[in-house]
């Protein structure tokens, strides 16, 4: 360790940097051990920003998990921003944690929660700027072991030259069990190599992609087991009993401003349904709840310790907890007296929309946010979402009537089979839902229509789609764009070209590595932030690097076919996945709409708007 590091830190760099209180830790309820007394260190990074990780449930769920073993002291690293990096280069100084300052070299093992394909570029300035060399093959005996885990290694291959092991499922047990064994055989005389072998081989939820060779099969590049006994099929960890796991219930207090500034606990993991273009769903059964008392203790624990006002319940489909309506009763009776608020994401429109308008507070919580992900009944038919207008309609008038005064709709474009009347219909149903607001209360509520691209995700019904063309999506936005909407109705769009690179990534094989490392080194950095993405960088570096990213993109694939992430599997199976994608088609057939993309003409601009060009 550098001497006086974390005196050159406030010294020389954080009053030269925006929000310095990001990277000076001393949080409430930071854990503080002593290093000298462990037998393991383990470093939690998240590949995006203080405020954003900080937000993140599973960072601090598996800081706690990690936190209560006597023997291991987990730490924390979040990506610095290009002013902070810049600073650290300049002066010579390493990325450090936030708990003691210590270089990401000097752990034991360092493990990155992938939640975005698009905080790639971020991966690699935390490993470089830590002093681990970017390359798994480059790492000696005495780097650190490189773990990710997070939704985004479903498909490990575009990241697997950077990454050491991918643990697959629930990290709960799998994360210090790992942490546990490569501790375990510092002394045991074995090489790098070796010991990666071993892990292999012990854990059928880690993927060590040293351990497989790719051969090309079908224009892409599919990996193999390298030696016997290796693994052919990597699985999902699994955590029965969430309780068994307590929640946090002294959760870090950020020192700056985070996006999601609350208490979160989870109640629930997995989701009853089955929406075919959901990759959380399969990737989390099977569905497992927490007791209402459990949740209970810990929301009153987390209040008292950390002074919060507003606690948010979290889970796939929040409203299908079996024991819904007795835990808003609970809390509401618990946390009313003491002015503490309720939120409820991930709704679903079903008995329980009622309670839910009745146990949240109207004047912090005036807004409902409800996902059809498209239009019309026949489509979410064919992408398994199964609620109907009326039902959304039915659900709308109980917010009204509870209060509400503000409706967001989350929809896609480029689903399987979309036709013109698909995009009318977002419009359409926003303009229904206004009115019917208007009708309940007497006055236009706001409604806003988020217009995402569907990316055909790994381990899901849909993996086998193309993924509609640029040319379709920047259609149907300017289709859309013509429209002359009502005041009290919005529409936000997800940049194409972000959605675009989304699906190389979670679609490539392991040639995408060296696109990745290309554009990083042009300056890529927070990919995912609309002012910070410059897609041009992107495509040059595919072109630099010779990898063609429409395969990845556009190129529907057969259900026997094997792909990069074939080797994944989850607990329902491929056949499941391959059911459900035959009825997909079946429906889009029998509907009328087609897989191939024509883009949508653009209407004439409404008279008034060409006058006044």
């Amino acid at each position: 360790m550098i001497a006086n590091y974390p005196q050159l830190l406030r010294s020389k760099i954080l009053p030269r940097v925006q929000s310095p209180g990001q990277y000076t830790g001393g949080e409430l309820n930071m854990t503080v051990k002593d290093p000298a007394n462990m037998a393991g260190r383990f470093c939690l990074c998240f590949p995006d920003t203080y405020a954003i990780g900080m937000s993140c449930h599973g960072i601090q769920v598996l800081y706690h998990v990690m936190n209560q073993m006597d023997d291991f002291y987990c730490e924390r690293a979040f990506a610095p921003m290009r002013d902070m990096e810049a600073l650290l280069r300049q002066e010579g100084l390493p990325l450090g944690s936030l708990e003691t300052s210590t270089p990401l070299a000097e752990f034991d093992a360092v493990g990155f929660s992938l939640q975005h394909e698009l905080g790639y570029s971020n991966v690699l300035t935390m490993l470089d700027l830590g002093g681990i060399p970017l390359h798994g093959e480059q790492r000696k005996d005495s780097d650190p072991l490189v773990l990710a885990g997070g939704p985004c290694v479903q498909n490990p291959e575009p990241m697997a030259d950077f990454i050491d092991a991918f643990i697959l499922g629930d990290g709960e047990e799998s994360l210090p069990e790992v942490n546990r064994e490569w501790v375990a055989m510092k002394k045991s005389g074995l090489s790098r190599a070796e010991k990666l072998e071993h892990l292999a081989r012990r854990f059928p939820w880690l993927y060590v992609p040293s351990c497989y060779a790719t051969r090309e099969e079908n224009g892409l590049w599919i990996p193999y087991p390298k030696h016997a006994g290796i693994p052919e099929k990597i699985t999902q960890a699994v955590v029965m009993k969430l309780d068994d796991y307590p929640l946090p219930d002294r959760p870090v207090v950020p020192n700056v401003e985070a996006v999601q500034d609350r208490i979160a606990i989870e109640i629930m993991r997995g989701c009853p349904w089955s929406c075919r273009f959901c990759q959380s769903n399969p990737i989390r059964r099977p569905v497992r709840s927490r007791k209402v008392e459990t949740v209970l203790n810990n929301a009153i624990e987390a209040v008292k310790n950390t002074g919060y006002s507003e606690i948010s319940l979290l889970s796939l489909s929040t409203s299908d907890y079996p024991w819904f309506g007795e835990l808003m009763g609970k809390l509401r009776e618990v946390m009313d007296c003491q002015n503490v608020s309720l939120s409820v994401p991930s709704l679903r429109v079903n008995e329980h929309l009622a309670q839910v308008g009745e146990a949240l507070s109207t004047e912090r919580h005036s807004g409902l946010t409800l996902a059809p992900e498209a239009a019309l009944d026949d489509m979410r038919a064919v992408i398994g979402k199964r609620v109907t207008n009326d039902d959304l309609m039915a659900g709308c008038r109980i917010a009204f009537e509870n209060g509400f005064q503000r409706v967001k709709l989350y929809c896609m474009f480029g689903l399987p089979g979309e036709r013109q009347k698909d995009i009318d219909g977002m419009v359409e149903l926003a303009d229904a839902i206004g009115r019917l607001g208007k009708d309940v209360t007497g006055r236009f509520p706001t409604v806003v229509v988020s217009a995402s691209n569907l990316v055909p995700k790994p381990q899901t019904p849909l993996q086998w789609c193309a993924m509609a063309p640029r040319e379709y999506l920047l259609s149907a936005q300017r289709y859309l764009k013509r429209r002359r909407l009502p005041k009290s109705i919005q529409i936000k769009y997800h940049f194409v070209e972000g959605s675009l690179l989304e699906g190389v990534f979670c679609r490539g094989d392991r040639r995408v590595g060296a696109v990745i490392e290309r554009a990083w080194r042009d300056g890529a950095r927070f990919d995912s932030w609309s002012d910070q993405f410059f897609p041009d960088r992107w495509w040059a570096a595919f072109e630099a690097c010779g990898v063609d990213p429409e395969p990845y993109l556009h190129r529907a694939y057969s259900p026997e076919m094997r792909l990069p992430w074939s080797l994944i599997e989850i607990r329902q199976g491929v056949d499941y996945l391959e059911r459900e994608y035959r009825d997909a088609m079946r429906l889009v057939a029998e509907m009328g709409g087609s897989t191939t993309f024509t883009p949508i003409p653009t209407p004439e601009p409404p008279r008034w708007r060409k006058e006044r060009s």
